[in-house]
């Protein structure tokens, strides 16, 4: 079974409730789950914003990509996400990361995601759950620590939000 990342992060709502709702759905799909803390910081595309929560959550599947995709859109469904401006406010937000070692370009879903390397929020709660994480690259054969990457993000600081979990 490849070894599957998924980033979230919200931001409106019981955000707490949010995320019990989303591990209780997520269970059926992954096994050997591992969830990183709760961190917060603030929006980082379009500021006038609440803070967002983000974290990582690693597994394995026995779906394929797009039916991993398909249900991680269900998901994001049932809990209430509204299609709203791109980056903007969100009930809830599920991103693959990475799926295996698959390199993969579609219309509906770019692997590894291509945003990982300019996100503190992705990078940081995915080098805890995962202290050997790899980011593959979108180039057969290239590939980043992230422990070695992620000293060079400066642009914010995650606060690690004590009250909060994501339960497996």
């Amino acid at each position: 079974m490849p070894k599957v990342v998924l980033s979230w992060g919200l931001n409106l709502g019981d955000r707490q409730q949010t995320l019990n709702r989303m591990s209780a759905a997520l269970r059926i799909l992954l096994h050997d789950v591992r969830a990183s803390s709760v961190y917060a910081n603030e929006p980082m595309y379009l500021p006038d914003q609440p803070d967002y929560w983000n974290g990582i959550i690693l597994g394995t599947t026995t779906l394929g990509p797009f039916a991993l995709l398909r249900q991680v859109k269900a998901i994001e469904q049932a809990l209430g996400r509204i299609a709203r401006e791109r980056n903007g406010p969100r009930e809830i937000d599920l991103d693959i990361v990475a799926y295996g070692s698959l390199i993969l370009e579609s219309e509906h879903l770019q692997l590894p995601h291509v945003s990982v390397l300019e996100r503190r929020f992705v990078c940081e709660p995915w080098l805890e759950v995962d202290p050997e994480a790899v980011y593959l690259g979108r180039i057969p054969g290239s590939q980043v620590r992230i422990s070695e990457y992620l000293p060079t993000l400066t642009d914010y600081r995650l606060v690690k939000v004590e009250n909060a979990a994501v339960l497996f």
